[in-house]
């Protein structure tokens, strides 16, 4: 069954309503290897009950609409879909516990060609279930590897901006545990690409790689380590472009570019491999 783009573009999501504990968002943050240094205040507020804030890139589990590519229903061949962008535009501070909603729509389905694949753009708005206030706008980018050719779809969004050429004006390291995916996929995504190593080897990889989201998140990490002091609520924007997969276990460079207009551009590298995983970033701080 292929692609159906009708099907796609119109498929019905759910509203998801989600209730999250305190437990739950520290789980989030120690799958992003915070905590690491059990005596740093910075990475404590993120791990421990007393103060505990919730990591800002949370915003892109909660009210999760699922893997619903894996659905037969929508002719895509599941097993070779990829995340290929993430954009998040944060209204207001997560609350570290607390009960949100959204519903899912598909604003884009793109066909590069036969033998190239699609991009489906899927968006969702964070709400606080109790006040109705808008948390954060989210919009996710994945990249169906096996499904292209389908002969229409939608023209693609502004593309993110390339970092610049210059050397970067901060550059951090983090080492990404070994158990990260398998972590990071109880929190809302559990397709076995994360997990099994059939299914790893079957979709082309020699092993089961990490969720770009974990990645994202990991880069979250250094960007508010080098320009926030490790304070998440300064976090506005965050958007980026998924190039190459990570394995669990390796260490992410991110390297970052302070812009004019006070924005900062970023990339991110597994130096062991000498290849970028992460592209074309670019994140808002608050003041």
């Amino acid at each position: 069954m292929a692609l159906d783009y009708a099907r796609i573009k119109h498929w019905a999501f759910p509203e998801i309503r989600q209730s999250y504990a305190a437990k739950d968002s520290i789980f989030y943050a120690l799958g992003l290897g915070l905590g690491e240094d059990p005596v740093d205040a910075r990475q404590l507020r993120y791990v421990y009950e007393d103060g505990l804030k919730a990591f800002p890139t949370q915003a892109v589990v909660l009210a999760y609409p699922g893997f619903w590519m894996q659905n037969p229903e929508t002719g895509i061949d599941w097993v070779k879909v990829v995340h290929g962008e993430q954009r998040l535009r944060l209204h207001r501070p997560l609350p570290a516990a607390g009960t949100v909603r959204a519903r899912a729509h598909v604003s884009h389905v793109i066909d590069k060609g036969a033998g190239k694949g699609a991009l489906v753009i899927t968006e969702r708005t964070l709400v606080d279930d109790a006040t109705g206030e808008a948390l954060a706008t989210l919009a996710q980018t994945t990249f169906c590897r096996a499904d292209g050719g389908f002969g229409q779809g939608d023209t693609p969004p502004e593309p993110l901006p390339a970092v610049p050429e210059r050397a970067p004006d901060a550059v951090r390291e983090i080492a990404i545990l070994p158990q990260a995916a398998l972590l990071y996929r109880l929190n809302a995504d559990p397709n076995p690409l994360h997990a099994d190593p059939a299914v790893a080897r079957a979709a082309g990889f020699e092993r089961p790689i990490l969720h770009g989201l974990c990645t994202y998140g990991v880069a979250a990490r250094a960007l508010l380590d080098a320009f926030a002091d490790g304070d998440g609520d300064r976090l506005a924007e965050l958007n980026v472009r998924f190039s190459r997969p990570v394995f669990p276990g390796e260490t992410l460079q991110v390297r970052m570019w302070r812009e004019a207009d006070g924005r900062v551009r970023f990339d991110a590298r597994i130096p062991a491999r000498d290849v970028t995983v992460l592209s074309h970033g670019v994140a808002e701080l608050r003041p």
